[in-house]
Formats: structure tokens, C-alpha cells, sequence
């Protein structure tokens, strides 16, 4: 059975947002227990999760891809449209959480 796509867009933003917000924080953890500073490690744990965030959210790359091929190969421009959506949808996610542990942190790590 096939799930409607808003609820799969919906369901890719916040995937990403607990992924990349749930693994800071728990990954700070980490720090504090071998004596680092936990704050600043989370800005560092959050941007190098972000890419896996948006993959665990659109459900692996091979779906993705695969979408892709049947979107060029097979003209179905509309499958095509809604995958970069939900690309789009947990690169959303992602940021929103990167931007509520900035914020959270109440400082700017570059």
C-alpha cells in the first residue's frame, strides 16, 4: 500500500530534524563524559550529520536514485518531481534543526 505524499513530505522533515537534533545531543554526550566542552561539540556533531540526515529521511539513496532513472528513462517527470521534493523537504528538516541547536547553543561555531 502506498502512503499519500504529504504525509511522506511531512514525515521527511521531521525525520531529518530528529536525526540531526537527536544525534548532536546524544553525540555531545560523549564529549562531556571524556571531559570536552558538550556546547561547542554540538554544532560540529550537527553539521557532520547533516548529510546522513537527509539520506535516513528519503529512505536511502537507491529509492532515490531509482526515482531518478524512472523520472529520465521512462518520462515520468512526476515521480521525478516528487522525490526532489522530499529532498528538498529533509534538506528543510536538516537546516531547521542546525539552526535550532545554534540557537540553543547561542553561538556561531564557523
Amino acid at each position: 500500500m502506498e502512503e499519500r505524499f504529504i504525509t511522506t513530505f511531512i514525515q521527511c522533515y521531521f525525520i531529518a530534524f530528529g536525526v540531526l537534533a537527536g544525534g548532536s545531543l546524544i553525540g555531545s554526550l560523549g564529549n562531556f563524559i571524556v571531559g570536552e566542552p558538550p556546547l561547542t561539540s554540538i554544532i560540529h556533531i550537527g553539521r557532520r550529520l547533516r548529510i546522513w540526515a537527509i539520506i535516513a529521511a528519503i529512505g536511502g539513496t537507491f529509492d532515490a536514485i531509482y526515482s531518478f532513472e524512472k523520472g529520465f528513462f521512462e518520462g515520468s517527470t512526476i515521480d521525478l518531481i516528487k522525490q526532489l521534493l522530499l529532498i528538498l523537504s529533509a534538506m528543510a528538516g536538516a537546516k531547521t534543526a542546525l539552526l535550532c541547536l545554534e540557537w540553543f547553543v547561542q553561538e556561531e561555531i564557523t
